[in-house]
């Protein structure tokens, strides 16, 4: 799986190089450091200390302490006991998760993630579109002794996994020739099964509106399997997906069709509670 962090470079800019005085000629100055703090405390995901963040920044140390503390006690960054680094909280992703009606889509996620986890043993996510990528938004991590899992936070190509292979199909045309077209001519490849050629991809999705789930066929991974089913909004649009993975072993072919229902039993389930509560 290709990974990258929370805020990853390919999908935001460099708010600031040490340094950097355009920042004071913003109209907020602090805003504007505290946003450029949160971009580098995400370029390092071991975390950065105090001291750290005034090198790498530019800032003044007394302005990244008061920073890195406000971002602390409001739930934003995450100070390490071992050796005091500073790490950005999931907090993050709450804000960028998707809401209908008010409702977050984590918060209403959590139950079905539980149960369709506890029903299979194995690893349930909850996964995003941003960028034009997965983000893993929840998981649950299986019940089994050997488990395969990712990290929330974790960026994934949309068209190499079953999830993102859910929002695909669920798109409508124009907004899905526009990801084609940011992705170039050729889609990489990572496996012998990948779908790495638009035709294949397209015949695939067409399946996936049919049935009602997608898989992935050790496409992103060697050894890995996945189920997945779209999270549909009121009007048929895609506000996420969810998924189990497994060892080829424990999700094989034939039971493709079982993990897949269960993924769509759990995808409408979040959706009748974003809707209804």
């Amino acid at each position: 799986m290709e990974s990258s962090s929370l805020l990853s470079p390919e999908s935001s800019p460099n708010l600031a190089a040490p340094g950097d005085s355009e920042l004071d000629s913003l109209p907020s100055p602090t805003g504007a450091k505290t946003l450029a703090l949160l971009d580098l405390l995400s370029q390092h995901p071991e975390g950065l200390t105090a001291t750290e963040a005034v090198r790498e920044s530019g800032f003044t140390h007394n302005l990244v302490f008061r920073i890195l503390k406000t971002l602390v006690a409001m739930g934003f960054a995450l100070q390490r006991e071992d050796n005091k680094a500073y790490t950005l909280s999931n907090r993050i992703l709450d804000l960028t998760s998707p809401r209908n009606g008010g409702r977050s889509l984590v918060f209403c996620s959590q139950e079905s993630l539980r149960k369709l986890r506890d029903k299979t043993g194995e690893t349930a996510q909850l996964l995003i579109e941003v960028g034009g990528k997965g983000l893993i938004l929840e998981q649950f991590r299986g019940t089994q002794s050997l488990q395969v899992s990712g990290e929330v936070g974790m960026r994934v190509p949309l068209y190499s996994c079953a999830p993102g292979k859910a929002i695909l199909a669920a798109w409508n045309d124009d907004y899905r020739d526009a990801w084609y077209r940011e992705r170039g001519k050729r889609l990489k490849q990572f496996t012998e099964t990948t779908l790495h050629r638009r035709s294949d991809l397209e015949r695939e999705l067409e399946e996936i509106r049919s049935c009602g789930y997608a898989v992935d066929r050790a496409e992103g991974a060697e050894g890995i399997h996945c189920a997945a089913a779209a999270i549909l909004d009121a009007y048929g649009q895609p506000l996420g997906a969810v998924t189990v993975m497994a060892p080829i072993a424990r999700m094989t072919e034939e039971e493709f069709p079982q993990f897949g229902k269960l993924c769509r039993i759990a995808a409408d389930e979040i959706s009748r509670k974003l809707k209804h509560g």
